[in-house]
């Protein structure tokens, strides 16, 4: 059994609902997916599968929709609201791109309101892209290149669309604990800019505490004082993370040993630091770096201990061999360099999709956690356009 099974979803699609549903529908939920007839605007974004554009063939839509079911309600007529408020009555949660409508007031129900600055903002009539959201909401501000000639990034896939959907369904989950306990549902409030904005790490927080601006690093935590550079461009080109640094004297003693085994200790003065630290009886405190001249030489020499020797690896070679040591470092991959992965093969996060109407199976990521005692169901095809409306049929009978 899975998670929630027995539980009905109602997502009246919206701007930024489509990934809370799916998260529910991976973890057993019955997710039901209302369009108007013409289908949701997600069924029209690019790309589409083999370039044959169709509301079927969106990526992007299947990407966000594996699990549910799909139903078209005309909402501009009476019997498109009535169907409406027969399904939201049939549910135990419905996440919506607006504030509570149709039969909302039933105690037991739990609403997910997911909009841009939350119900009753002043900016709620203003138009949103995921550019303004992540811009606007700071996490553009974290992202970046040492260099600040250069502007910041907007990561790619649709950040403010999935950071949004992971707190509507935690707002979910909550209210569903809640209701298991008091039999009352409630109104779960979810402003995508609020979302946004404590997701940032650090900066929102150094600012309001300290006064203080985090400052964009290549590849490492914004933060208002710089570190030292962690990306290395490998031996093979590629480029590799070298993480964290250690920090007690085994780890300083197995660093000089990985550069004794690759030749590369005379090529390197300052390990003469690590073997300070090797010899010490405490860890080395991390957080003295900058203020005392010991602790700085010797996390100094340890990172270009390890930036020396990514340098001389080819970088999956390197992240292997880090792992092997006890070292934190990884390799730096594409979005489908990271799909194709051994490692990600081995933990079964491809799952084979069947897709009738298209006469192909597509591989598809499964889901990114693994459960004992409610294991999550595999994906299942995303739905065609009104595929259930013998849904609305049947809720139709059962109130006649």
């Amino acid at each position: 059994m899975n998670a929630l099974s027995g539980v009905r979803v109602v997502e009246i699609s919206g701007q930024f609902t489509p990934v809370g549903g799916r998260l529910l529908a991976e973890l057993g939920a019955e997710v039901v997916v209302v369009e108007p007839p013409a289908g949701s605007s997600h069924r029209s974004r690019p790309p589409f599968a083999h370039n044959n554009i169709g509301p079927d063939t969106s990526l992007r839509w299947w990407s966000d929709n594996v699990g549910k079911r799909s139903v078209t309600v005309d909402l501009d007529t009476a019997e498109g609201v009535s169907a409406l408020e027969r399904l939201i009555a049939s549910a135990d949660i419905v996440i919506s791109g607006a504030g509570p409508v149709g039969d909302a007031r039933r105690p037991p129900l739990i609403w997910v309101a997911v909009t841009p600055f939350g119900l009753g903002s002043v900016r709620a009539d203003q138009p949103v892209t995921d550019l303004t959201m992540l811009a606007g909401g700071g996490p553009v501000w974290n992202c970046g290149y040492d260099d600040h000639s250069l502007p910041p990034v907007r990561g790619a896939g649709e950040q403010s669309a999935n950071i949004a959907g992971l707190y509507c369904a935690i707002g979910a989950l909550v209210a569903l604990a809640h209701r298991d306990q008091t039999g009352h549902g409630q109104l779960v409030d979810v402003s995508v800019n609020a979302a946004c904005n404590v997701s940032c790490e650090q900066t929102t927080y150094q600012w309001l505490v300290n006064n203080e601006t985090c400052v964009r690093q290549t590849g490492r935590h914004a933060y208002f004082t710089r570190s030292q550079p962690t990306q290395v461009r490998c031996a093979d080109g590629a480029y590799a993370t070298t993480g964290v640094l250690p920090r007690k004297p085994p780890e300083f003693a197995n660093l000089l040993n990985w550069l004794a085994d690759l030749g590369l200790t005379d090529e390197l003065p300052e390990a003469v630091f690590l073997e300070m630290a090797a010899s010490r009886d405490e860890p080395v405190d991390i957080a003295m770096i900058g203020a005392d001249d010991e602790t700085t030489a010797i996390l100094m020499a340890a990172r270009d201990a390890t930036t020396l020797i990514a340098s001389r690896m080819p970088a999956n070679e390197y992240f292997r061999e880090s792992q092997r040591r006890g070292f934190p470092a990884g390799a730096v991959l594409s979005p489908d360099e990271a799909f194709e992965d051994e490692h990600i093969a081995a933990r079964g996060f491809h799952v084979p999709v069947h897709h009738a109407e298209l006469g192909e199976t597509f591989r598809y990521p499964g889901t990114p956690y693994l459960f004992t005692a409610n294991p999550a169901g595999g994906p299942v095809r995303p739905p065609l356009l009104g595929e259930h409306n013998a849904l609305l049929d049947e809720l139709a009978d059962d109130s006649a």
